[in-house]
């Protein structure tokens, strides 16, 4: 198995060849005036950090755009209610990297920053999120160190937006939590969902 393991970036790059022209001038160090249209129109990003623990990704989303734009250098994420495990934080925390992934419905493009962030509890930032009187706990603030579009061939390949619905056959969440512990009412947790989550979405 080890002979067959590339393990140095001249093999890498023997095998893969040299990037194209446009992979190399679509990387911007700030908010251009189209890629800010662009993520001002994404309501879900993907959000990847590392810490001590490892690497998390996490999904987030939005009613609306799923970030603020500060300036053309930084970027405004709230917290909003989650499992309070807070793996994205504590890795900002103890190692600011982060790099977010910000799809649109129906666009097989992708826009990615890289950069670092702070978990921020200033009151004026949380006021920016406000949901009838509800405000995030903390405020993610990004600074961009890269944006760039991600070539469409992956979303095309998985027919993302077009395949319909394919989650008739899958395990809910309550099934998956059942199979971690004995005894776990997977049922009620499921049936109990729905209205916990209605109630406690902000």
């Amino acid at each position: 198995m080890a002979d067959h393991v590339i393990t140095d970036i001249a093999a890498l790059e023997a095998l893969y060849g040299t990037p194209g022209e446009a992979s190399l001038i679509k990387v911007a160090d700030r908010l251009t005036p189209l890629y800010a249209k662009w993520i001002m129109a994404s309501r879900f990003c993907v959000v990847s950090t590392v810490g001590p623990e490892g690497t998390d990704g996490s999904p987030r989303g939005d009613s609306g755009p799923v970030v603020q734009k500060l300036d053309d250098q930084t970027l405004l994420m709230p917290d909003w209610r989650g499992n309070n495990r807070m793996d994205t934080l504590r890795n900002i925390v103890n190692d600011g990297r982060i790099s977010l992934m910000f799809m649109v419905a129906g666009s097989n493009n992708v826009v990615r920053i890289n950069g670092t962030a702070v978990v921020s509890v200033a009151s004026d930032l949380l006021a920016r999120f406000d949901q009838n009187g509800r405000a995030p706990r903390s405020v993610l603030v990004v600074t961009i160190a890269e944006i760039y579009s991600q070539c469409a061939r992956a979303l095309m390949r998985s027919g993302l937006w077009s395949a319909g619905d394919e989650s008739e056959d899958l395990p809910s969440v309550g099934d998956l939590l059942a199979e971690q512990k004995a005894g776990f009412d997977g049922a009620s947790y499921d049936a109990e969902w729905a209205p916990r989550a209605a109630k406690t979405m902000w």
